[in-house]
């Protein structure tokens, strides 16, 4: 389980899309809620915009489900929260669950928050610490601070790591013949 500090907000994902580490695969999944109220569903919550938010309208856990179209991989979540507009509504304990199918979900992190404010980045790593590649990604709220029934998520970005482009020399091998050694050094 993790804990993220009062603050939170510390990082910044659009430095990483910028700097082209990672980019945004969000756009390329299909969204669903457990629940939202009218005017606060998927639009608000990845309208690129903080002052809109998804509000829930039921009982916990709270769900928004993000489906891909063929197996992906997710380095990280960032999930943007604001204690002190949202206050009760800001969840405090959230589970994040990753599978082909709703049927088969695992659960990869427990966030414990605590009044944050900004982004927060859960990285989401296999047992072999590389990013996972999933079907599936579900973002369970578990609680609100003061024990609140409905929750606010300002904004969720889906964080897929950059694939290098370019064909390294050093996987060529060694080559054997002079011909050949002689166009082995680019200068």
């Amino acid at each position: 389980m993790t804990t993220v500090p009062r603050s939170g907000g510390e990082c910044d994902p659009s430095r990483d899309e910028r700097a082209g580490k990672v980019r945004e695969v969000g756009a390329q999944a299909v969204w669903s809620l457990s629940s939202c109220k009218p005017g606060n569903g998927i639009g608000q919550l990845r309208d690129g915009c903080m002052d809109t938010y998804w509000q829930s309208d039921g009982q916990l856990p709270h769900l928004v489900n993000i489906q891909f179209r063929r197996k992906t991989t997710i380095r990280d979540i960032c999930i943007y929260f604001d204690y002190k507009i949202d206050e009760s509504y800001c969840p405090s304990r959230i589970s994040i669950r990753a599978g082909t199918n709703f049927n088969d979900l695992q659960e990869v992190e427990v966030i414990e928050l605590n009044e944050p404010n900004g982004w927060v980045r859960v990285p989401l790593k296999d047992i072999h610490d590389r990013p996972i590649r999933t079907f599936m990604i579900q973002i369970a709220v578990l609680s609100n601070h003061q024990n609140g029934r409905d929750t606010h998520v300002r904004q969720i970005k889906i964080h897929s790591p950059m694939e290098a482009k370019g064909v390294a020399l050093d996987n060529l091998g060694t080559f054997v013949t002079v011909d050949c050694q002689q166009y082995s050094c680019i200068r």
